[in-house]
């Protein structure tokens, strides 16, 4: 990995010396736009409105349109005078309980490596954050932007999660909820029991993005025929689709039944395979869930030991 930003966290009178790294990558594959006769590459020109000319992006500024027409340009040097925080210090601000940090608010990740021969302020840092249940916030001005993020630890490294601004969250109001009725104590009780059949630990690594992976081969396919196109594939037939369900009860109990479940919530004579479930929701969605070799193993053996 290469670094993108180098400086120091502030904590107190403390300076922890830190290399910045992106702490994740997209492995979505990129495409290009070409023209659908003859193949050929679309390109775009930077075109001034005014005096059709291309430009070339070091003679380009950036301009803001107020709502009722009126337009200022800025140059580099007009945003280098905005406030913002040291360009190379991550002060600490305060610590605050984890739990009271809304999910919604995360946004983009980063690793810090420690920057120093004698990287003990780092580990010093690192340990406090662990064996305390509260989250450093701290600000971070990356490309001339600051934000306010989040500093915690993740196997032992320091991870920076730059947070939204709250008025960055939409509020949200749907009509459609107003005025619905509460669920039944029956509804809820088999909720209950159908979200037990298909809990587990949660563990990444079992789940694969099968979209990525189909469009991989279907590429692949083209490669190989030589033609520089898919070829063609025959149309599936179309899935059975059930009709909408009004009875929640109805729904609940077909879901348990597929999971081996009784109405009741009492175990049936066929045990409930939580994974197997849940496999099937994710498939639904795009990304498929792996069966760990060491769980399948177990199974095997306990069915030949019966």
């Amino acid at each position: 990995m290469r670094s993108i930003w180098k400086g120091s966290i502030a904590f107190g009178l403390v300076n922890v010396p830190v290399k910045v790294y992106t702490a994740t990558e997209d492995h979505d594959i990129r495409f290009h736009q070409v023209h659908a006769k003859d193949g050929g590459r679309i390109r775009y020109d930077r075109v001034c409105t005014v005096c059709g000319k291309s430009i070339q992006f070091a003679d380009i500024d950036k301009a803001y349109e107020s709502p009722d027409g009126d337009k200022v340009i800025l140059t580099d040097e007009d945003f280098a005078k905005l406030p913002a925080a040291e360009k190379h210090e991550i002060p600490v601000l305060q610590f605050v309980p984890s739990d009271q940090i809304d999910p919604i608010l995360f946004d983009k990740s980063y690793y810090l490596e420690p920057d120093s021969s004698t990287p003990k302020a780092y580990v010093l840092l690192a340990t406090t954050l662990e064996q305390i249940d509260r989250t450093a916030l701290v600000h971070f001005t990356l490309r001339q932007k600051t934000r306010l993020a989040a500093l915690r630890v993740r196997d032992g490294v320091l991870v920076l999660q730059t947070l939204l601004w709250p008025d960055e969250v939409r509020a949200v109001d749907f009509e459609s909820l107003d005025g619905v009725a509460e669920p039944r104590p029956q509804e809820i009780k088999m909720a209950e029991t159908l979200v037990e059949t298909m809990s587990d630990d949660f563990d990444p690594d079992q789940y694969t993005d099968e979209y990525q992976i189909e469009l991989k081969r279907l590429l692949d396919e083209a490669i190989a025929s030589g033609t520089g196109k898919v070829p063609e594939q025959p149309e599936a037939a179309p899935s059975a689709m059930d009709a909408e369900v009004v009875d929640l009860v109805a729904a609940l109990q077909r879901s348990l039944e597929a999971s081996g479940r009784r109405s009741s919530g009492g175990e049936s004579s066929e045990p409930a395979e939580p994974r197997k479930t849940a496999k099937k929701t994710a498939s639904k969605s795009g990304v498929a869930k792996k069966t760990p070799a060491k769980k399948t193993a177990k199974k095997t053996a306990a069915r030949k030991g019966a």
